[in-house]
Parts: structure tokens; sequence; C-alpha cells
């Protein structure tokens, strides 16, 4: 069986070839692109035409170069984001980039409305201005003309199913992003967004992860060369709700951490934590594969660090992620830790960082491998501060932890993360999400039993690495 799977990232986007043979799942990346958002003097927009069309490009290479027609497409993105169509199925406005000027102090105007106890108490949700209810908010604050000709919302892979299919669904696990999804009732927060005057009738039919929404349109079909019919999936649309399918984990004393541009650090639980604590702590409860909820802390993972690499390359001096690991592996410990979270939006990095280390009374960093080395300490620093609080909430140990995504390769900051937790550390797959996004898709069709046997694939598929906590090292 063959899957092929689009995984788009906040800075790329790949088609990856699923293929499973007895048990182990291989990947192969038939096609990778840019993912560059679009600065106009009305906003950040992605380039969602431009995204399409290197899917496109992706199907192409899958049956023309390579001739294999597969048994199931499955499109994952970041969460939040979403396009509205009209009445035609047309975009009625080019999507917004969550990291938009156009949310900024937006929560305390919401909360005027509706008040913040109540919006967690129907959704669940950490408070993050970046949020689909936000940016929906705004828009209706803002007089959007959009709004008034939009009959249909769809997050980013619901549109990208949609234009490779033509099936308009909501997908539970990027629906569950939203804040306005009610993961109790397991339904639309339609009283919340009624009190917001927001239309919840432009919202459709939520489907869970693994459902077939449909056939690979016959123009998209031709133009591919596909020899027979190609079912399009619903597959857990959320990048983080595939690579936690992915996770090569075992029993329930462990947590995960999702590391890239954004790092979502959580656990697997079988009801959603809404309460006063889970509230104060700002956690959230998002729904994945198999009706499980992900309660988890987003927090501002390599995306700091990324932001600081673009800074030095405008100078002219382009580091590799590889580079930046060795000279921060090579710096003396940090005398401060920053908070990811106080470093969210874009902007000159490294001179947000070296000022805030003078404000702090400490020398600023002047080379790139301290600065690395601070951003990687803090970020381990942010990590067991949250694990602390996870368990808090939990009532239970935490005894270790899996850490997957792109940033499962950066072995310095694996370690600094089981040495400020105290807590061994399982690095792997890198390719989480692609093979989440495979392994989900194959769930659908049958070929996979459940979320166990997949874990089961995954353990058996990928190199994995483990990182043992050093003794008396950042211990406090």
């Amino acid at each position: 069986m063959k899957f092929l799977a689009f995984d788009l990232g906040a800075e790329s986007g790949r088609a990856m070839l699923g293929s499973l043979d007895s048990g182990r799942l291989t990947l192969d990346e038939l096609h990778r692109f840019p993912n560059q958002p679009v600065r106009l003097p009305t906003g950040l927009y992605w380039d969602t035409l431009r995204l399409f069309h290197e899917i496109q490009q992706g199907l192409i290479v899958c049956g023309r170069e390579r001739h294999v027609t597969p048994d199931g497409i499955g499109v994952d993105t970041w969460g939040v984001d979403f396009g509205f169509l009209g009445s035609d199925g047309a975009l009625v406005d080019n999507p917004r980039h969550y990291r938009d000027a156009r949310t900024h102090g937006l929560l305390e105007r919401t909360y005027s409305v509706v008040p913040r106890e109540e919006i967690f108490r129907q959704t669940g949700i950490q408070h993050m201005e970046l949020n689909s209810l936000f940016q929906w908010y705004s828009m209706k604050l803002s007089g959007s003309p959009a709004l008034s000709t939009a009959r249909t919302l769809l997050f980013l892979p619901d549109l990208f199913s949609y234009w490779l299919s033509g099936a308009a669904r909501a997908e539970l696990t990027i629906a569950s992003t939203s804040q306005f999804y009610n993961p109790i009732e397991k339904t639309w927060a339609k009283p919340l967004l009624a009190s917001l005057g927001l239309d919840s009738s432009v919202l459709p039919e939520i489907v869970p992860p693994g459902t077939r929404l449909g056939s690979l349109l016959e123009y998209l079909h031709r133009t591919a060369g596909f020899g027979a019919e190609v079912p399009v999936y619903a597959t857990a649309s959320h990048d983080t709700a595939s690579a936690v399918a992915a996770a090569p984990a075992e029993g329930t004393d462990w947590c995960y951490i999702s590391s890239g541009t954004w790092s979502l650090l959580g656990v697997e639980i079988d009801s959603p934590i809404v309460n006063a604590d889970s509230l104060a702590l700002n956690f959230t409860n998002e729904i994945g594969a198999a009706g499980r909820v992900r309660f988890l802390k987003n927090i501002a993972g390599l995306w700091i660090l990324q932001e600081c690499r673009r800074a030095w390359a405008l100078e002219g001096h382009d580091y590799s992620y590889e580079e930046l690991a060795r000279l921060a592996a090579d710096a003396p410990p940090a005398h401060i830790y920053l908070n990811p979270d106080d470093f969210t939006s874009p902007g000159d990095m490294p001179a947000r960082i070296a000022r805030f280390c003078r404000d702090s009374g400490v020398p600023a960093p002047v080379e790139p491998g301290p600065m690395a080395r601070l951003v990687l300490e803090s970020l381990a620093m942010s990590y067991r501060d949250k694990i602390l609080s996870l368990e808090k909430l939990l009532g239970r140990p935490i005894n270790r932890i899996h850490i997957f995504g792109g940033g499962s390769r950066n072995r310095l900051l694996n370690q600094l993360t089981a040495d400020f937790s105290n807590k061994p550390v399982i690095a792997g797959p890198a390719e989480a999400t692609a093979a989440g996004n495979v392994l989900v898709q194959a769930m659908g069709a049958g070929f996979v039993k459940d979320l166990d046997e997949a874990r089961a694939i995954v353990r058996a598929s990928f190199p994995l690495e483990r990182f043992e906590p050093r003794p008396a090292v950042h211990s406090g």
C-alpha cells in the first residue's frame, strides 16, 4: 500500500510517498518547496495558490515520474489559519498568516464581550491572539467585505483537500485548534460565536481523521497520469495531530514535544481538562487521532532561532542549522533565560534578544554561538516548567519525553531537555508528521487497525536516539 502525504509547514512543504509493507513504513520525499508568506500593504498572507500549484507538482512527480498510483492522498498543515469560500466555491479573500498584525491587542477587546473564563469553558483552548476565533472576530470588527459574501469557512488543510476532491468538510483535529470547537460537546461552539456576532452557518460538517472525502478530481487525475481512481482522505490534518499519531510510545507515563517552528508539549488523555487550573496555566485541549485528546501547551519553539538565522543572513552570514547547533554546543552555558512566548512576533530577533539581556542587567551575547545557546537553553527551561505544570494538572508523574519532528535532529536541544527536566528523552522520528499523515490514511483505508498498531509500525521503521539526563546539570 502506498499513500501520498502532503505535509505543509511554516517554512516549507513536502510531498512524501509512504509505503507500507510487512509492518514497516518507508518514506520517500518526492517534491519539496518553500512556503514563503507575502507581505502586502493590507497585511501578511499565505501564498495559497502557489502552495496548491506545488501540491499539483507533487502529484505529477508521483504519477508521471515515479509511475505510482497512490492508494490515498492526505494533506496536513499548521493550525488556526483559514479561508472563506463564496457561493460559487471560490476564495473570497486570500488566507492571512497567523502572525498578521490584525489580531494584536484583540484579546482584551474580545473579553469585554465574552469573558476569558467563558471562552475557555466553551472551547478548552489556550488563549493566543493568533487563534482562529480572534482572526475571525478581527474581520468583523474591521468590517471586512469578505464576510458579506462568505458562505463556507475552511481551515487550510481542508481548503487544499477541497481543491483536490471537491468536498468541503472540516476535519476534526484542525477544527479543534480554532477556539470555536467545543471538545466536551463535540461540536462547534455556536453560542460563543453568536455572542460575538459571528455567523456559524458558514461552518461545514466536521468529519473524523481518516474519513474518505471522495476521489481526486478528474482534471488533477488526468494531469498526474494516475492509472486508477485515487481516494482523498481527511488525514489528521493538523500537523501536530499527525505527528502525535506517529509517536513511538507505549504506556501512558510519557509526554511529547513536537519540535519545529513551534514546540507543542503535551500528553494524550481520554477526556478534556477544562477547569480553573488548566485555564490559569493556559493549557489547551485539542483532538487527536482515534478521538484522543491532546492536552498541550504551545511554545514559540525554534521559530526564535529561525528568525535569528534570517537576520544573520541579511547581514551576509548564512549559517546552517547544523552550524548553529555546533556553535551553540561550543558556547558556555547562558547566564539568563528568556521566555520564548515573549518572542513570537517577526522582527530583528538578535537585536530583541540583546535588548532583553541588557534590560535584565546581563551582558548580551554578541556571537551567534552564545546567542543560539541562550535560545536552546531557554527552550529547555520552558519545557521543564511546562512538564512540571502538566504533572500538577494530571496528578501523576511523567517519566519520559518523546521528541519528534524536525527539531528532534537538534541533539543539543534534546540533551538540554533531558538535563533540565531530569527525565530521559527519546528522539525521533524526524519525519513524524508525514508518517502520521500516511498512517492515519491507512487507518481510514482499513489497512492499519488502530493507533496502537500505527505506533508499533513507527517503532519498527525509524531509528530512535535516547538521551539520559546528566547528573547535577541545570537542576536549579
